[in-house]
């Protein structure tokens, strides 16, 4: 990476290797009625330093060690009274990334910005793919499509991560990382035309013109604008720059666990034997003593739970969720759920935790709940961003773990609150009970972009599964438009330390692949990519203790032979499942491979396989 001075300010560059990926791109920041900072900065000094970020992570991998070497470039204005700002430069193995300070200075107390100046301008046009929002109050819900760079307009605003793969030269990600007193960042055209990708900031809902307002009492930072770089796009998938650019916990959080969860709410609810299923003791005990015969440690209860819900975003003033309604006992029920191994976890909107949030997580933890699914933020400025932190903080001190609902992508916050297990912004399996939209393609497609920012809660386990031709959304009993084999394969490819069981109890009872649903872990020691093409297929493997796990998802029929050299040595055998003559069926079977060989599947049209690895010893003991 190059910073230097030029025509229009410092600018920064990107080669890898012999490519160049980033052209001079400026940055600086714009003010509320003031100069931009950035066009009359001069570079007065820089320093260097190197370090390594090791520590331990719930999610994709155990542990972390990313090495990275630093500078810090002093700029200022010229003249007695001009504005000085740091750029602050990290160089990885897998990636830049790049942040400002603002130091305390007297000819500045306080800040209104407006935006960054921020841009990745590029070299060539490439395709570039993302979820085009076009507005900030979203829950960051769509389709990732593919576009030239050069169609990108100003109007755009496209959500994190944008991935772009540029002609003979290595795939790139764009996303942020360790986001605090900061909106989230978009990304868009720059508005004087050039090509690249220039950062747009959620603006305050009351103020509109302005992104972020703070007292310059302390030495404060932007988020980390990030452009993770692999050979080819799956290996981006193995990426851990936006946890290791966050800080660190503080605190003891022992007390967290991953897991999957039984789920009330995805099957419309559907219960065998309840005559009328909802949120009442019936249901929910059953759900209850499916998960503690699943031995899944949790149970969310969903929307609809507490007194004068409201109707999705919108809220009732009465509502307050410490009050359960009518044939809902749930002290009875948390007793119910304990006994049997379940912890709740409660759903509740976000607004009635924004001004009541001490009340609600003290009655949450003297209850005996797990952790709270908040849900409806939609919002994703600077006030929206303080909350979240807040909610983290507080949630942690009452030992509740969390699932953020209806809210933006992630930057990181898993490795500053592991409490944070995972979260939506995405559009994940809800959408088959009322649309045609989740494809196997959108499906494949997530793998490689919204699950590069972090865990990803697309709520799996949809067992009526369906062809694309045969498939109907509805809300009761809902069906996927992909194989059982995808559904299988989705608990290993996607990324959720805390995963759903999303259909019914009934829905599982004697079904073919629920044991391998059941013994999935949800956090893993260590994850590789093992082969795929964009947007067509994916497979990939993780590693609990010495077992692997190999999670296949294609759109089309496919026959694969999957590289295996992430074994290393030894014999080894793989126990398959694989999509059989119809969409609930599967074909399992058993063969010896090891790290010289290939692991041939057969994919089904909107399918997927899993397999699960073991050392050949271990088997042998096993049979012994």
């Amino acid at each position: 990476m190059t910073i230097a001075a030029a025509a229009d300010g410092p600018a920064f560059s990107l080669r890898v290797g012999t490519t160049a990926v980033v052209a001079p791109s400026r940055i600086g920041l714009a003010f509320e009625h003031y100069r931009d900072l950035g066009p009359r900065l001069a570079i007065v000094a820089s320093e260097r330093s190197a370090g390594v970020d090791r520590y331990a992570l719930a999610g994709k991998t155990a542990q972390v060690a990313d090495g990275y070497n630093e500078l810090t470039v002093h700029m200022a204005e010229p003249g007695t009274q001009g504005l000085r700002l740091d750029l602050v430069v990290r160089a990885y193995a897998t990636g830049i990334a790049l942040r400002y300070r603002i130091p305390v200075q007297p000819a500045l107390p306080a800040l209104r910005l407006v935006g960054e100046r921020t841009r990745f301008a590029f070299p060539a046009d490439m395709p570039c793919t993302g979820l085009n929002i076009g507005r900030f109050d979203t829950g960051h819900e769509g389709e990732f499509d593919t576009v030239a760079a050069s169609a990108i307009r100003p109007h755009n605003s496209y959500d994190l991560p944008v991935v772009c793969r540029p002609s003979g030269g290595p795939a790139l990600a764009f996303a942020e990382a360790a986001v605090a007193d900061w909106p989230v960042a978009y990304l868009t055209r720059p508005d004087d035309g050039t090509l690249g990708l220039a950062v747009r900031l959620s603006p305050h809902r009351d103020a509109p013109g302005i992104a972020v307002t703070a007292t310059v009492d302390h030495d404060l930072f932007s988020p980390w604008r990030v452009v993770m770089v692999a050979a080819e796009p799956g290996k981006l998938i193995e990426n851990t720059l936006l946890t290791s650019l966050s800080p660190p916990p503080h605190g003891d959080f022992s007390w967290v666990r991953a897991g999957k969860a039984a789920w009330d709410w995805w099957s419309g609810p559907q219960v065998a034997g309840v005559a009328e299923p909802g949120s009442n003791d019936a249901t929910l005990r059953a759900f209850a003593d499916f998960a503690g015969d699943a031995g899944l440690p949790y149970l969310i209860v969903d929307d609809g739970w507490y007194v004068s819900r409201g109707r999705g975003p919108e809220l009732d003033p009465a509502a307050d969720p410490t009050v359960a309604v009518p044939g809902l006992d749930l002290p009875g029920l948390i007793a119910h759920a304990r006994v049997r191994g379940v912890g709740l976890i409660l759903w509740v909107h976000w607004k009635l935790l924004e001004h009541d949030m001490e009340r609600v997580l003290a009655t949450y933890e003297r209850w005996g709940i797990k952790g709270i699914k908040v849900d409806f933020l939609e919002r994703d400025d600077q006030a929206m961003v303080g909350f979240i932190t807040r909610l983290l903080a507080r949630a942690a001190a009452h030992h509740l773990v969390v699932d953020l609902h209806g809210v933006t992508h992630p930057w990181g916050l898993a490795r500053t609150w592991p409490n944070l297990l995972t979260q939506e912004g995405v559009m994940g399996a809800e959408y088959n009970k009322w649309t045609f939209r989740v494809t196997a393609a959108h499906n494949v497609m997530l793998a490689y972009t919204r699950m590069l920012t972090g865990p990803m809660d697309y709520t799996p386990g949809g067992f009526r599964n369906a062809t694309p031709a045969t498939f109907t959304p509805r809300s009761r009993g809902p069906e996927t438009q992909t194989t059982r084999g995808a559904a299988l394969a989705m608990y290993v490819v996607f990324d959720s330390p805390l995963t759903t069981l999303a259909d019914s109890p009934d829905a599982y009872h004697g079904a073919a692949g629920f044991d391998v649903v059941r013994a999935v872990p949800t956090t893993w020691d260590e994850t590789r990519f093992v082969a795929g093409s964009f947007a067509e297929w994916v497979a990939v493997a993780r590693r609990k203790g010495t077992r692997w796990y190999v999670g296949a998802m294609t759109d089309a029929g496919r026959r694969v032979a999957l590289p295996l050299g992430f074994l290393g040595p030894g014999r080894f055998v793989a126990a398959t499942w694989q999509d059989g003559a119809g969409p609930t069926d599967l074909v399992s079977g058993r063969v010896p491979v090891s790290a010289t060989g290939t692991l041939d599947l057969i994919l089904a049209p909107s399918g997927g396989a899993v397999a699960v690895i073991d050392p050949a010893t271990a088997v042998d003991a096993a049979r012994r």
